[in-house]
């Protein structure tokens, strides 16, 4: 089993770093190296998106602890990632966002509310929020790695941490945005492939699909109720609702999933990525999470239990789940879960760097920067938010009581979609948002989310808060809902009462959409033919 995974893993990287010096030559500009230049078509934005958003964390740490708590009935949130985090956010973000971020030459979420807004104030304040809560939410990618290589290889942690990091480094400096696609693409195809063949084998092993799930059935575990975790909706429907939006809504107002919209070739790209996307996403985050839904089949198979809670460590779930299966299995999903984690790290280290760099050091420059010597500074953050991300990775891992790491990794994803969500999504519609309820918005995202952090950390009882309070704050998952909700209530009702845009700025903002293009057939039916085809 060492020298299959071993072949595999070196086959791999391999491919990896070829592809980084293959693309090197299209990386030599700005928009080259962040956004391909605006020119990647739909196979490879939809698995860039994709496998952007499905990272090891979701196959390791979420399938495990959801599946615990809510059986097969997890399947709904990947489902929910697949018609909403996918399917929607493609239809009503997608073309909205490359036609207007093309519009301004915006290359980042915060470049974009700086020119939307015009207000440089609103541009470095995203970058801050992105700046602060985009690492935890990277060092968070390495969780999970160090028990799946411990079934194979008796290598420490912080050399997992290491070489994953260090390859993820060398084909994003060398090729950008291309090379992460280009790999996105190749990581997805494994990724697909991978849980299919974890699925299938993880079934067979318990007797079939029927009987895994009769088996399941016959489990009250902390429900308290056979059938529990193979009934339709689970033992909490509200939990898992909330799970649900987080997951799914939430990707929304991700710079790094939203990112890739700005870099899709062309209006017909975007109808073939809407459908690659949300079959990838029912596939992968679908199988992950229904997968997870059989962990409690293996709560004696080496699964571990905090003493003090008696609650599993989630992380341990699935290793556990896949330690019974044949060694080419685990094999495969060594790399599976290697190419989610490096997907993911890649896309996010190349939007923090680039928003750093174009958002923050290039407006404080005094001096005029070339595209050369831009992109050199994005190299340079490259390695340093890698550096950062792998650091934080490894200090948590040899230090599990620095409980501030957990819980900024937890309030992350919910930070980043409360501030930003709702004035992104509104402002690509809507002419009345105003940079007030912009700027309200990012301090009400990140209020909750540090609230979210100072009660978690200080185990508060949130009980004493009252029904309502209590639940919110219960975990980072109800209050990332709550924030991104509020969002998009505060936004249009602070909007009525503050200052409007000049008009302008709204009249720019929108002449994006109101240009006139001419298109090629093959593209495009145009109306008269398309009468025509009726008759």
């Amino acid at each position: 089993m060492k020298l299959m995974s071993a072949i595999l893993l070196i086959c791999f990287f391999s491919l990896m770093i070829g592809v980084g010096l293959y693309t090197r030559k299209r990386a030599t500009d700005v928009n080259g190296f962040v956004l391909g230049s605006r020119n990647v078509g739909p196979w490879l934005t939809a698995f860039a998106f994709g496998t952007s958003y499905f990272s090891a964390v979701i196959f390791v740490g979420y399938a495990g602890q959801f599946g615990w708590n809510f059986g097969l009935s997890s399947t709904w949130a990947g489902l929910g990632n697949a018609f909403i985090g996918s399917l929607l956010a493609w239809n009503i973000l997608g073309r909205r966002t490359r036609v207007m971020t093309q519009h301004y030459d915006a290359k980042t979420m915060p470049d974009f509310f700086g020119k939307r807004f015009d207000s440089n104030a609103l541009k470095i304040a995203a970058a801050i929020i992105v700046f602060i809560f985009l690492i935890p939410y990277t060092a968070s990618l390495y969780n999970g790695l160090s028990s799946l290589f411990g079934l194979v290889f008796d290598i420490p942690y912080w050399a997992v941490i290491l070489v994953m990091a260090v390859l993820t480094g060398v084909y994003v400096i060398f090729g950008g945005y291309m090379a992460t696609a280009i790999n996105d693409f190749i990581q997805g195809i494994i990724m697909l492939f991978g849980i299919t063949a974890v699925i299938l084998a993880v079934l067979k092993a318990n007797g079939g699909l029927v009987e895994a799930t009769r088996a399941l059935s016959q489990i009250s575990g902390d429900a308290g109720w056979e059938g529990a975790y193979s009934s339709f909706l689970g033992p909490d429907p509200l939990a898992l609702l909330f799970v649900v939006l987080l997951t799914s809504l939430g990707t929304w107002g991700l710079p790094q999933m939203v990112g890739k919209f700005y870099a899709i070739k062309s209006e017909n790209d975007i109808h073939k990525g809407t459908i690659i996307s949300t079959f990838f996403a029912i596939v992968v985050a679908g199988g992950c999470y229904f997968l997870g839904g059989f962990g409690r089949l293996y709560k004696d198979a080496g699964v571990v239990f905090n003493p003090a809670t008696g609650k599993p460590l989630f992380d341990t779930i699935v290793p556990a789940m896949l330690s019974t299966l044949p060694s080419v299995i685990i094999a495969v999903v060594i790399v599976l879960v290697l190419s989610a984690s490096m997907s993911t790290l890649s896309s996010l280290v190349l939007t923090s760097s680039s928003t750093f760099t174009l958002d923050v050091i290039k407006p404080l420059s005094k001096k005029e920067m070339t595209e050369k010597k831009q992109v050199f500074i994005m190299r340079l953050f490259i390695v340093f938010f890698i550096a950062i991300s792998a650091i934080i990775a490894v200090i948590k891992d040899a230090h599990p009581s620095v409980t501030f790491i957990a819980q900024m990794m937890g309030v992350s994803w919910g930070a980043l979609a409360g501030s930003f969500l709702a004035p992104f999504l509104l402002s690509l519609y809507s002419k009345s948002v105003t940079k007030a309820a912009t700027a309200v918005c990012f301090v009400w995202g990140c209020a909750i989310a540090v609230l979210q952090m100072i009660v978690s950390l200080g185990g508060v009882d949130v009980t004493a808060w009252g029904t309502v309070l209590g639940y919110i704050f219960r975990s980072s998952i109800n209050s990332g809902v709550v924030a991104m909700v509020g969002g998009l209530i505060i936004v249009p009702i602070v909007s009525t009462f503050t200052k409007k845009p000049s008009q302008s700025i709204i009249d720019d903002a929108f002449s994006a959409y109101e240009r006139t293009i001419t298109v090629k057939a093959k593209d495009s039916l145009g109306f008269e033919e398309t009468k025509k085809v009726v008759k």
